[in-house]
């Protein structure tokens, strides 16, 4: 049963995700007190894509309620090291809980599950910090806010200067295409993989994101911008609790004369809207990055994120003075050898 030992009435232990009746308990608790990466689906999307064992621990009340989550993700890397992080690639999924107890005793059984892994460290995002874990803030923030209803409001929602520049796509002969099929994934790790080549960093796995369309089913989608039949930009997104996730999402070098990329979020805003969601949420950016400005010109705040960890503390920053030669380096290689090489390296990221 992977149970660990009770805790003033309290008992964590590990979920297993092959049942139904489990993954639909974790959604509805998930859906009530936590936030996209603690569905269950993104914990067997992470391990089905990259192959990272799952661990996702669950606090139970006494009469078998749950009381918290910490979905945990074993991610083991050659170049990274090895460390237990909450959630794998995602951006939070930190520990929730009804109680300050509940909290703890998640903390104390991720700690105790790293040792006997062996992990040296143990990462969570977002959430709640455990007492005596170290707080790591200043790094990221998150930029979210309420979408409007209809074209007309969500066009006066943005800047003046960014509307301007949404306005001009929208007369450059742009197509849109939506859908989770072959081609839209096909297009998708085209531009994707393209964008993060130039910005110097590794490009995921294609089986990640594969494995996310497959088994989020209906809650996930590849929102593509074409010109002329070649593929722009393109972004994959979620949907949960009525907010749209943007999350993994780019443009090629070609892009730039189009403002494919102003064109494809504005876009994203009217589907999503459609689709019945209230809220928009850009995802997390470095701050100083020229992410982090794109979505203040939207109209996006900064919202400071905080994360903690426990034992060795991990640098897998690009920003890192660590990795700025190796960002040099990649930002030149042939998108082909960036491309065979890079899935190998991201999987260690986490």
């Amino acid at each position: 049963m992977n149970a660990f030992a009770p805790v003033a009435g309290l008992s964590v232990r590990a979920a297993d995700l092959r049942d139904p009746q489990e993954r639909s308990r974790i959604n509805a608790f998930a859906a009530s007190h936590g936030d996209l990466f603690h569905r269950p689906q993104w914990s067997a999307a992470v391990e089905q894509g990259c192959g990272h064992k799952s661990h996702y621990l669950v606090a139970e009340a006494a009469g078998g309620s749950l009381a918290g989550l910490l979905p945990l993700s074993e991610v083991r890397s050659a170049l990274f090291g090895s460390v237990l992080v909450s959630t794998g690639f995602g951006v939070g999924g930190g520990i929730v809980a009804t109680s300050d107890e509940a909290a703890e005793a998640l903390a104390t059984a991720a700690w105790s599950l790293a040792e006997r892994t062996r992990c040296p460290s143990v990462e969570l995002r977002g959430g709640q910090v455990p007492l005596g874990w170290q707080r790591k803030d200043g790094v990221y923030a998150g930029f979210a806010r309420d979408l409007p209803a209809g074209d007309e409001a969500i066009l006066k929602a943005i800047p003046r200067k960014q509307r301007a520049e949404v306005r001009r796509a929208l007369g450059l002969g742009l197509e849109v295409t939506v859908g989770a099929g072959a081609s839209d994934r096909d297009a998708h790790y085209r531009v994707y993989s393209e964008s993060v080549r130039n910005l110097g960093t590794p490009v995921f796995p294609r089986a990640l994101f594969d494995a996310m369309l497959d088994l989020f089913g209906g809650d996930a989608d590849i929102l593509t911008v074409w010109k002329d039949g070649a593929p722009l930009a393109s972004v994959l997104s979620f949907y949960f609790g009525g907010t749209v996730y943007p999350y993994w999402g780019g443009g090629t070098a070609a892009a730039r004369p189009f403002r494919a990329n102003d064109h494809m979020y504005f876009e994203l805003m009217r589907h999503a809207s459609a689709r019945g969601c209230t809220r928009f949420d850009f995802g997390r950016s470095k701050l100083g990055t020229g992410a982090y400005a794109f979505k203040k010109n939207w109209g996006f705040e900064p919202q400071p994120l905080v994360y903690s960890f426990k034992g060795a503390n991990r640098e897998t920053n690009p920003l890192s003075r660590k990795y700025r030669l190796q960002v040099a380096v990649w930002k030149k290689l042939p998108l082909w050898l960036a491309n065979r090489a890079g899935p190998f390296v991201a999987r260690g990221l986490g």
